[in-house]
């Protein structure tokens, strides 16, 4: 399924099964974010400031569940993650990590 972009949308999800959006341009906590994910539309309020090129959650994701960006898993969550919080190094570990918290690793 392709991609719609909305002309001055905020974000954009880049494949309709991923659990995280794009940032278009820099985004504040409290913002509305309409979505566009296949047919459908959601709305996501951010809890965090994303920056440009950065990733929010917009669906809830379970620790040590995947990351999924352009439908293919890109890391595991370290910790929970919030519908609308900021994914990034901070909450998001490699696959190939070596001190996994996922695989019983130190954080």
């Amino acid at each position: 399924m392709e991609s719609v972009i909305i002309t001055g949308a905020p974000a954009i999800v880049l494949n309709p099964g991923d659990n995280v959006a794009v940032a278009l341009r820099d985004l504040r906590a409290g913002d509305d974010v309409e979505l566009v994910i296949g047919n459908s539309r959601i709305k996501v309020k951010l809890l965090n400031d994303i920056p440009f090129g950065h990733k929010f959650a917009i669906r809830n994701i379970h620790m040590c569940d995947y990351v999924i960006k352009y439908g293919h898993a890109i890391g595991r969550a370290k910790r929970d993650i919030k519908i609308g919080e900021h994914v990034h190094v901070h909450n998001v570990e490699s696959l190939t990590a070596v001190h996994s918290v996922c695989r019983g690793g130190n954080p």
